[in-house]
Order: structure tokens, then C-alpha cells, then sequence
């Protein structure tokens, strides 16, 4: 029973450290903008298609 309470303690202390190292992926995210308009890079928002 001592095991398993220091198997359970140990991995939830080991699970916040390593989804750190994974790192944050906020830049990777898809951006997605609503119908008639584009991304526009340069400006990091969404613009008015022109056609």
C-alpha cells in the first residue's frame, strides 16, 4: 500500500514539470477569420477581401 501511495505521489509530481518542457505553443496557433476576410501576416489580424 506504501508503494502505490508513493507511485501516485511521485508521478503527480512529475506530470506539471514535464508538460513545461514541452513548452507553450500560443504563436502556433491556426487563426481562423470570418467569411469575406483573409489573415493578413504584416498586421496579425484579419482584413476585408477585395474581389
Amino acid at each position: 500500500m506504501k508503494m502505490k501511495i508513493a507511485l501516485a505521489t511521485a508521478t503527480l509530481m512529475l506530470l506539471p514539470s514535464l508538460g513545461m518542457a514541452m513548452g507553450c505553443n500560443y504563436d502556433k496557433q491556426a487563426m481562423s477569420c470570418a467569411a469575406g476576410s483573409v489573415y493578413d501576416a504584416d498586421s496579425k489580424s484579419c482584413v476585408a477581401t477585395t474581389t
